[in-house]
C-alpha cells in the first residue's frame, strides 16, 4: 500500500485531510462559506426525484405479487410477506426495473456532486426515509432474483436434519417436503456453497418459518435489513463528525436504491456478510494520543471474529483479512491475536457443518470463471464460440493471473485514504480487485466494496464502482425465470452480450489505469455547513 503510515499527503484521494471523520475536529470550519448556486439546488432535486422513482417502482413490482421478477409461493396463512396479485406483465416489470435502476443511479450520482458543491440535506430526513423503505421492502415478498429460494431450502434441510452440503433441492423436492416443491430448477442440482454461518442463519428462518416458503423468506430478509441497518449505524458513528463524508457515506449505501433492491428486496446474503466485515475493519483505529502506538490485542482479536463470521458467510470476505494483516504487520502478537479470532469461528464451524471447502472452491472455480472473464476479455471483442459448457482450456489460467496481476498493483498502488483505520484501505484494495477481474460476479456482490468505499474518501472509484454497478444490473433484470416474448428476450440478451461485458471491461481497465497514474481524486470538497 502506497503511503501505509499516513505520511504522504498528497497521495490521498479527495479531501485534503484525507483522514477519517472521527479524526477530524469537531465544529466549523473557519473558511468562508460560498453561497448555494443553482447548480447545487437543481442538483439536489435530481437527487431526490430520481432516488424516490426508483423506490417507488422497486416497491409496486414488490407489491403487485408474483412476476418475472418476484418470486411465486404460496400466501402465508397470517403476516408478511403482504402482496397484491396483479400478475404484470413480462415487459412492463422489465423496463419498469431498467427505468428503475436508471433513476437510481443518477440520482445518487447527482447527490454526490451536490454534497461536492456544499449541499447539507439533514441526515436524519435521509436516513429515516431509508428506514421506511427498507421497512416495507421487508414485509413484500422477494424480488429479483430467486437465489433467497435456494438459502430457503438449504435452512430447510439443515431444519429437517440433513445437511445442505451433501442433499440437493431436488432430494428435498423430491422427498415431498412442502418447502422443497417450490424450488425453481435453477437450484435443483445444487449443493450449498455458503459457509455454516450462512446455514445457521437459514436454519434459523426455517425454524421460525415452519413449513411456509413465504415465511422462511421473510426471516431470511429480516436479518439482511438488519444488517443493512447495522451498516448504516457504523458509517453515521464513524463519519458523523465530518457532515461531507457522512453525506456521501449514506448516499453511496443508506440511500442508495441499488442496494435496497439487491440486498433488502431481493434478500442477498452479502448484506449480512458486508456488515460483520466492516465491524471487524472498523475495530482496529490508531489512537490520536502521543505514545498509544501499541496495538490492542482485544481489537484484532475481536477484528479476526468478525471478519471470520463474515467469511462463514460468503468466503471471499476472507479477504477482508488481507486489511487486518497489514494493520498489524508490525507486531507479531497482533496478528497472532487476529488469527485466533479468525480461527475461533471458522475451524469449529466448518468442522461441525462438515462443510467441503475447498473442494467446493475447487469444483466451482473451473465451472465459473468462464462468466467473467468471457464478458471482460472475450465478449467485447467478438469472440462468441464458447459457453457454460464449452470453455477453452486456458481461460481459467488467464482469470487466475489477471486476478493475481491486478491484486498485486492495487496493493502496491492504492493510495492510503484512511490511515486512522489502517486496515480500510488495503481491504478496499483486495475486495475491488476482486470483484473487477475476479470470475462469477454478480450485482449484489458488489456490497462487499461500496461498504468500505462510503467511508474511504471521495475519488474516481465512486464513478468507477457506480457507473459499473447500474450498467451491468439490468442484465440480471427482471430475475425470475419465466417465459417471455421473443423481442424481449433479445433485448435483455444484448444487453447482457453487449451493455455488461463492455461496462466491466472499461471498469477494469479504467482501475488498471488509475493505479498506474494515481489520479485518483476527482475534485476538492467545498467547505461544509451550507444548506
Amino acid at each position: 500500500m502506497s503511503s501505509a503510515n499516513g505520511d504522504d499527503q498528497a497521495a490521498r484521494p479527495g479531501y485534503s485531510d484525507a483522514a477519517v471523520a472521527t479524526s477530524a475536529p469537531p465544529g466549523g470550519r473557519t473558511r468562508d462559506q460560498p453561497a448555494p448556486d443553482r447548480l447545487r439546488l437543481t442538483l439536489r432535486g435530481v437527487a431526490a426525484i430520481g432516488i424516490v422513482a426508483s423506490v417507488v417502482v422497486m416497491i409496486a413490482v414488490s407489491l403487485a405479487g408474483p412476476s418475472l421478477s418476484v418470486v411465486n409461493m404460496p400466501r402465508p396463512a397470517a403476516g408478511p410477506p403482504w402482496w397484491i396479485s396483479l400478475h404484470p406483465g413480462a415487459a412492463t416489470v422489465t423496463f419498469a426495473l431498467w427505468g428503475a435502476v436508471a433513476a437510481g443511479g443518477i440520482g445518487v450520482i447527482a447527490g454526490l456532486v451536490a454534497v461536492a458543491r456544499g449541499a447539507r440535506p439533514p441526515v436524519r430526513v435521509i436516513v429515516g426515509f431509508a428506514v421506511l423503505v427498507v421497512g416495507v421492502l421487508t414485509v413484500l415478498p422477494a424480488a429479483g432474483s430467486t437465489d433467497i429460494l435456494d438459502y430457503a431450502a438449504n435452512g430447510r434441510m439443515a431444519a429437517t436434519g440433513h445437511s445442505p452440503y451433501v442433499m440437493t433441492p431436488l432430494e428435498l423436492q423430491r422427498s415431498g417436503d412442502p418447502v422443497g416443491r417450490w424450488i425453481p430448477p435453477t437450484w435443483e442440482t445444487n449443493v450449498s456453497v455458503y459457509g455454516p454461518v450462512a446455514t445457521a442463519e437459514e436454519w434459523a428462518a426455517a425454524k421460525l418459518g415452519g413449513t411456509s416458503m413465504a415465511r422462511i423468506t421473510f426471516w431470511l430478509k429480516l436479518w439482511n435489513s438488519m444488517a443493512f441497518g447495522l451498516v448504516v449505524l457504523l458509517l453515521d458513528r464513524t463519519l458523523r463528525s465530518d457532515p461531507a463524508r457522512r453525506l456521501r457515506g449514506h448516499l453511496l449505501w443508506t440511500a442508495n436504491p441499488l442496494l435496497w433492491w439487491e440486498i433488502v428486496a431481493s434478500g442477498h446474503i452479502d448484506g449480512l456478510a458486508a456488515a460483520f466485515g466492516l465491524a471487524g475493519i472498523l475495530l482496529l483505529r490508531r489512537r490520536p494520543a502521543p505514545g498509544s502506538e501499541r496495538p490492542r490485542l482485544t481489537s484484532f482479536l475481536l477484528a479476526g471474529l468478525f471478519i471470520g463470521v463474515a467469511a462463514a458467510i460468503k468466503i471471499p470476505f476472507a479477504a477482508f483479512g488481507v486489511g487486518v494483516i497489514w494493520a498489524g504487520r508490525r507486531s507479531v502478537t497482533a496478528l497472532a491475536a487476529a488469527a485466533a479470532g479468525f480461527a475461533l469461528v471458522l475451524v469449529p464451524a466448518y468442522a461441525a457443518a462438515g462443510h467441503p471447502a475447498i473442494s467446493v472452491l475447487i469444483s466451482r472455480g473451473p465451472a465459473t470463471t468462464w462468466d467473467t472473464m468471457y464478458q471482460i476479455f472475450y465478449r467485447p471483442f467478438g469472440y462468441t464460440e464458447f459457453g457454460a459448457f464449452l470453455v477453452p482450456p486456458h481461460l481459467t489460467a488467464i482469470a487466475a493471473v489477471a486476478f493475481l496481476a491486478v491484486l498485486v498493483l492495487a496493493f502496491l498502488r492504492f493510495p492510503d485514504g484512511t490511515p486512522q483505520l489502517p486496515a480500510l484501505s488495503p481491504a478496499l484494495a483486495v475486495s475491488l480487485a476482486w470483484l473487477l477481474v475476479w470470475s462469477y460476479q454478480r450485482p449484489w456482490y458488489d456490497v462487499m466494496a461500496i461498504c468500505l468505499l462510503a467511508i474511504y474518501p471521495a475519488s474516481q472509484l465512486d464513478w468507477l464502482v457506480l457507473g459499473r454497478l447500474i450498467l451491468t444490473a439490468p442484465v440480471y433484470l427482471p430475475g425470475v425465470p419465466g417465459p417471455t416474448p421473443a423481442w424481449l428476450t433479445s433485448t435483455i440478451n444484448a444487453v447482457g452480450d453487449y451493455v455488461a461485458p463492455d461496462a466491466r471491461l472499461v471498469a477494469a481497465l479504467a482501475f488498471v489505469a488509475l493505479c498506474l497514474t494515481g489520479r485518483w481524486a476527482w475534485r476538492d470538497p467545498v467547505p461544509s455547513a451550507v444548506r
